[in-house]
């Protein structure tokens, strides 16, 4: 049923692409003009016209998909051929790369036509920017017993990495603890005059935390602060103060407490799964799992930022369009902070007094690349593509790009987050601003394993998107962010759609593992978002440290958004939080089970903040409102409130009554029992008799949000 489903979607979405690209349909796998094999035992130097090698080996399929790039080129260039389009079916198998595929404008689909990238059907291609690890051997270092590996290219500086693929999963660097985290004990240089947004290059652990190491100068601190992390490399340790110092400075200013752990010291290698990578002598060591055998282990290692690079040319208008991807799977990509990533404001004090480098990204690990980097491309799609194993943000449509979809894809496993749509810089000029492109029935999961402010979705400075049925879940930072500006000067995320999504175990994953960072939420916004709406998705399980685990999150300027139609649950800090804005709408929503309080709204101004109508707020534990409620610039009316244990709670300082006599606020409200079927099973559909009918609420089926196919 899935199969049938996904092939009717790619039919159908190919027939839509046919108004912009010319007609397009699927094809079977057969032989003809313009169809072209890659196989893992194939030939650059073949036809690349046969999907196997011939029986006397002469002539069979292409090696590499650059080789069938190069076919399709030639193809194309043939004035008869200008009606045909291409297909490059790829078999199974892993295709190592020794450099990105690159496309740009020369491997556009002429009209009328599509260009395809397809698996053969029933086979798994994976494109692979890794590079195989063999030649391991059994070793007693330290009285451990570990595999070890001599990577030359490691001691000679040409080569590193941070993560490790071990039969297919990812395996953590060595890690102290080993689980949970530490907090910081106090941070010297942070003292009331540093701002909150300068940071510092050392602080101080408490007794106990930080081992009397001697190999530690491998090593690297990944300490979290309000709602970013900071990538550390050890420098020194004072043992006897008990301070760490390090190469880079943290992006904000560190505080007491805030939570942080230690990677790639040989002597924390300790657990089996870990491993450890040392600079110097080029060795790679790795603790084996029980089970695990030496002679068949398949370790992988990232070698390449990206496995594809996109890139059209907009200033003369020569764009990538009219491709189709399906069926690949793309793995083993990494980026990491290359030398003099951001050397920061000259009058930071930071320790040592030589400047340090940055070792972050202020919000959303927003400078991490896509594994798939794409720069005006059109009109292209990405089909029941894989994206496992991805060190960075998984797929990246970047300046430019207009009417693309990444449909019924899996990304799963990443080191940043899931999709970047636009930029955060403001383009002038309409062909370089990023547009009209839809996710759609996508399963998004397990993200920032590296850069754990990374977004399961994120969206700049670009309008008229659609976020459509997805399911985005076990993210440490925020599940949707949309929108790049501050305040209400200019902006471009308007007119966007989310819908029909479900988001869940953000914050905290749902091994358990977190809150580690602050301000998020299941969908978090800024600035201008005229025309955008926020409809018919369900937002749960999402949960902050100190403060900001909200389900939908008007951050700063938010303004012109409808939010109708969610279900938002077991929040931290609330089921919808504006921290200041202007004209939005949030309409018949359930908000239930927030701890600490149910709704937020933290500044007051001199415009209308939102209408909070129809909705139903439901909870046992924590306030009702909080925040700033003064002014008469927002309006709550026809709401039902209940909580489950008490009837005596206010209105922020006001009691019901005071609060529409005195306030004006909720009329037509009522405080009532929703009678919900089963909130302990989250079941929020409502028994026979229940009083929505005397608020107007409209009961919408949340059973169909995320991925239509139902099996994600």
């Amino acid at each position: 049923m899935r199969a049938t489903l996904r092939v009717w979607i790619l039919l159908t979405t190919l027939a839509i692409l046919a108004t912009g690209c010319g007609k397009a349909e699927k094809t079977a796998v057969k032989r003809g003009p313009g169809v072209f094999f890659v196989a893992t035992n194939g030939n650059d130097k073949w036809s690349g016209k046969l999907p196997k090698p011939s029986p006397d080996f002469t002539d069979g399929p292409f090696a590499t998909l650059e080789r069938a790039r190069d076919a399709v080129r030639q193809f194309k260039s043939v004035p008869s051929n200008t009606n045909i389009s291409p297909v490059v079916w790829i078999g199974g198998g892993t295709y190592y790369l020794n450099k990105p595929l690159e496309l740009n404008h020369e491997d556009s689909a002429q009209s009328g036509t599509v260009i395809r990238y397809s698996a053969m059907p029933g086979e798994k291609p994976v494109i692979s920017a890794g590079r195989k690890l063999t030649g391991w051997k059994q070793v007693n270092e330290g009285g451990k017993n570990l595999w070890m590996i001599e990577i030359p290219e490691v001691r000679e500086g040409k080569w590193y990495f941070h993560q490790l693929w071990i039969n297919g999963e990812p395996r953590p660097r060595s890690r102290h603890p080993n689980t949970g985290y530490f907090a910081v004990e106090s941070v010297p240089d942070a003292t009331n005059g540093v701002q909150w947004t300068q940071g510092q290059s050392r602080f101080v652990f408490k007794n106990g935390d930080i081992g009397n190491w001697k190999n530690y100068k491998n090593g690297e601190v990944r300490v979290m602060n309000r709602w970013t992390e900071s990538h550390l490399p050890i420098m020194a340790i004072n043992f006897e103060k008990r301070i760490i110092m390090f190469r880079k400075r943290s992006v904000f200013k560190l505080d007491p407490g805030d939570l942080y752990y230690v990677e790639n010291v040989f002597e924390t290698l300790d657990a089996p799964g870990e491993w450890y990578l040392d600079r110097e002598t080029g060795k790679l060591y790795y603790y084996p799992k029980n089970g695990e055998d030496i002679n068949s282990v398949e370790a992988i290692a990232p070698v390449l930022p990206q496995v594809i690079t996109i890139k059209g040319d907009g200033q003369n208008k020569q764009f990538v369009q009219s491709i189709v991807f399906e069926g690949l799977t793309f793995s083993h990509t990494e980026w990491y902070f290359p030398d003099g990533f951001d050397k920061g404001d000259e009058k930071v004090n930071v320790w040592p007094p030589p400047k340090a480098e940055v070792g972050g990204f202020a919000q959303a690990a927003v400078g991490v690349p896509g594994a798939i980097k794409a720069e005006f491309l059109r009109n292209s799609i990405f089909t029941n593509c894989s994206f496992i194993n991805i060190g960075n943000y998984a797929v990246e449509l970047g300046r430019g790009c207009h009417g693309n979809k990444i449909t019924y894809c899996e990304l799963q496993n990443l080191g940043a987050g899931g999709i970047k749509i636009g930029e955060t810089s403001i383009r002038s000029n309409p062909e370089e601003i990023t547009s009209g492109n839809e996710v759609s029935d996508c399963n998004i999961a397990n993200g920032g394993l590296i850069f754990h402010s990374a977004i399961g979705i994120w969206i700049g400075q670009s309008p008229s998107n659609k976020l459509i049925h997805n399911h985005i879940h076990d993210f440490y930072y925020t599940g949707i962010s949309i929108g790049w500006t501050w305040g209400y000067s200019k902006a471009l995320a308007t007119n966007n759609l989310v819908e029909y999504n479900h988001v869940h175990h953000i914050g905290i994953k749902s091994n358990g593992d977190g809150p580690i960072l602050s301000d998020m939420g299941g969908i978090y916004t800024l600035g201008l978002h005229t025309g955008s709406k926020i409809v018919n998705n369900l937002w749960h399980d999402i949960q902050g440290l100190r403060y900001g685990g909200w389900g939908i999150y008007f951050d700063e300027g938010t303004t012109g958004i409808l939010a109708e139609n969610n279900l938002v649950y077991r929040t931290t800090h609330g089921g919808f939080h504006q921290h200041y804005g202007k004209d939005n709408i949030v309409r018949n929503n359930i908000f239930a089970f927030a701890k600490d309080h149910q709704i937020q709204r933290t500044r007051a101004e001199e415009h209308l903040s939102f209408i909070f109508e129809k909705n139903i707020v439901y909870w046992k534990e924590g306030k009702l409102l909080d925040g700033n409620y003064s002014g008469t610039n927002f309006i709550f009316r026809s709401n039902i409130y209940w909580n489950v244990t008490t009837t005596n709670f206010n209105f922020d300082k006001f009691t019901f009554d005071e609060w529409q006599k005195k306030k004006g606020q909720d009329l037509g409200s009522i405080i009532a029992d929703p009678m919900f079927e089963d909130t302990s099973k989250d079941n929020y559909r409502f028994k026979a008799g229940s009083p929505i009918n005397k608020i107007g609420f409209t009961p919408f089926d949340y059973s169909n949000f995320g991925v239509r196919t139902g099996k994600r």
